[in-house]
Order: structure tokens, then sequence, then C-alpha cells
């Protein structure tokens, strides 16, 4: 059983800068991928970035590309959402997951993750 908490959202202005970090409970973190989804209002959860259990392997949708960056500490059990450059566009709930054996079977789809955060609002203004 994982347990994930996710903090660090706000409100910044197009342009700036956040860092979200989640933390997880449970000595299995350093087995799962972990992955960050966003909603937007009105719009379908989608994949932003996932991050292998090593953290040597990454990927990113298109949308976010050279902007956001995913990172985790196996030592403090958190991962980690470096968001640069924001835009309006980017404003969403952000949750993480975490999942087994993801990375192998596919870390964009929503299905291969096995626990989900509550979320953390991001807000861009323009």
């Amino acid at each position: 059983q994982v347990q994930l908490v996710e903090s660090g959202g706000g409100l910044v202005q197009a342009g700036g800068s956040l860092r979200l970090s989640c933390a997880a409970s449970g000595r299995t973190f350093s087995s799962y991928a972990m992955g960050w989804f966003r909603q937007a209002p009105g719009k379908e959860r989608e994949f932003v970035a996932a991050i292998s259990w090593s953290g040597g392997v990454t990927d990113y949708v298109d949308s976010v590309k050279g902007r956001f960056t995913i990172s985790r500490d196996n030592a403090k059990n958190t991962v980690y959402l470096q968001m640069n450059r924001l835009k309006p566009e980017d404003t969403a709930v952000y949750y993480c997951a975490a999942g087994l054996a993801t990375m192998g079977r596919g870390p964009q789809r929503r299905a291969n993750y096995d626990y989900w955060g509550q979320g953390t609002q991001v807000t861009v203004s323009s």
C-alpha cells in the first residue's frame, strides 16, 4: 500500500515557476514508477510526466518538454515536478501516481498506475 500526498501548488503569473512535491508513505516507494497527471476543468485527466523507479528513465507529454522536469529522491520517498515558464494552459489540478512496471506497460496510461494522490491546484494567470 502506498499513500501519496501532493504539495507545492498555488497561483503564479505566466512565465513563472513552481515545484510540486509528492510525498509517499511505505517502504516500497523505490520499487514504483511515478507519474504526474493533470486535470483542467471540463477536461479529462491527462499525462504530464513519469519517471522510472531508479530515476534513469523519464517521459513527458510534448506540451511540457523543455519546461517541466520530473525527478525523485528515493531516500526521502518523494517525487518532484519542477515547472518553469508556466502558461495559462498549464492551469489544472495536478496529481501524482505510483505504479509497478509502469514504464514498460506505458507510463502515459492512467490505468497503469495503482495509487493516486488527492491533487494540488496550480493556477497560472495571464
